[in-house]
């Protein structure tokens, strides 16, 4: 299973890689600093799940789920951000996310992702 992970945090891309690992540990992992790297990594590996913040420099992470939908209608994104505004939420789902997670992931979170979220 291919992932993409996408944060300007590196601290918050390790904290979901280390909660993805205890559930996926086989998964190859793929990261990206910015909405733009996350649409050109996605053109190029095809990831079959993309964990996506929202607040970015470069391209935020309404403007790359936009692209990345574009790509690939059926994408599997998961946002995670540290804006929970029920706004927020609303303009992902509608923009075609999977779902919406608050910082920080853990594993109980990120199993839940896998069982309820995610169509693999």
């Amino acid at each position: 299973m291919k992932v993409l992970i996408v944060d300007d945090s590196k601290i918050a891309r390790m904290g979901v890689i280390k909660s993805l690992k205890e559930i996926q540990p086989e998964a190859e992992l793929f990261q990206a600093t910015n909405g733009l790297e996350a649409v050109e990594l996605f053109k190029k590996e095809k990831p079959d799940v993309v964990f996506l913040d929202l607040t970015m420099p470069v391209m935020d992470g309404y403007e790359a789920l936009k692209k990345i939908i574009e790509i690939d209608k059926e994408a599997q994104v998961i946002v995670v951000s540290a804006d929970i505004q029920s706004e927020a939420k609303h303009r992902v789902l509608v923009a075609g996310a999977k779902n919406m997670y608050p910082k920080p992931i853990n594993k109980e979170i990120m199993t839940h992702i896998f069982e309820q979220d995610l169509l693999l």
